[in-house]
């Protein structure tokens, strides 16, 4: 079964060929993406790293966790889901539309 993994810390230059190269030591990389900003399109310092079976997963894990690449000390862990935020006016934002016409006239 394949297992996401979360890679932090990577410098602003490393290239996807750079890290999927560096977790194919630990076995068969099925798909290594770094995040970029939508903007600038520049790196924004960690991506996902897909290996194909858990063992791999967790040898890349062990091995390369603190480990220093291009300068700087990477993070590797097992990827969590990524949360749903939820909504919620607190006073801190203007209300919009519909919201601020239902306050006025309460």
């Amino acid at each position: 079964m394949q297992k996401k993994l979360f890679v932090g810390g990577l410098p602003y230059s490393t290239q996807q060929e750079e890290v999927k190269d560096l977790f194919a030591q630990y076995g068969e990389v099925t798909s290594a993406t770094i995040v970029r900003d939508r903007f600038t399109n520049q790196s924004r310092g960690f991506g996902f790293v897909e290996m194909a079976t858990e063992e791999a997963a967790a040898d890349a894990i062990k091995n390369l966790n603190g480990t220093d690449l291009g300068g700087r000390k990477i993070v590797v862990n097992e990827s969590r889901p990524q949360e749903k935020k939820a909504f919620v006016n607190d006073g801190a934002r203007a209300p919009r539309g519909n919201q601020r016409r239902e306050q006025r006239y309460r």
